[in-house]
């Protein structure tokens, strides 16, 4: 969660861990980024105004570092055109302040699944290539054996 508001912020972290998720903040954008670059972050929920940077741009540079985490972007003064710029950059979704706490559940929850899918995605393309390297390997050296013991 990252967001300049230390109120909502502890708010959203008790509502998140009550559903079962642990929670990390941030409270600026370079915070923010710091605790994204560790890699083990899941789903983020970024608020567009931060102090210190341009939300828009927190997303871009977290884009770029891993595409497959899914960010929610949150605003306090939501339009049609900024909703339209942070899905091109990427956003997973984006919601508009005050909170509607049952909708953002559903959304935590289903990007929560997309990341999950995401990672078994990658796990089956890597032992889909592995396979596939694996199995010319196999068939010389099956023939190269077969010629030396036969």
């Amino acid at each position: 969660m990252v967001d300049d508001d230390e109120a909502l912020v502890e708010i959203m972290v008790e509502f998140l861990e009550g559903l079962g998720y642990k929670a990390d903040t941030g409270l600026d954008g370079e915070a923010a980024l710091d605790r994204f670059n560790t890699g083990d972050t899941q789903v983020v929920l970024l608020d567009l105004g931060l102090p210190d940077m341009d939300g828009m741009d927190v997303l871009r540079r977290m884009q770029m570092r891993d595409s497959q985490v899914p960010v929610i972007v949150i605003t306090g003064s939501g339009t049609i055109e900024t909703a339209v710029a942070a899905i091109r950059a990427g956003a997973y979704d984006f919601i508009v302040k005050p909170l509607d706490l049952k909708s953002l559940e559903l959304i935590v929850a289903r990007a929560m699944e997309r990341f999950q899918l995401s990672r078994q995605r990658g796990v089956f393309r890597g032992l889909t290539l592995a396979l596939l390297i694996s199995v010319p390997v196999w068939l010389v050296l099956g023939v190269l054996l077969a010629r030396y013991f036969f």
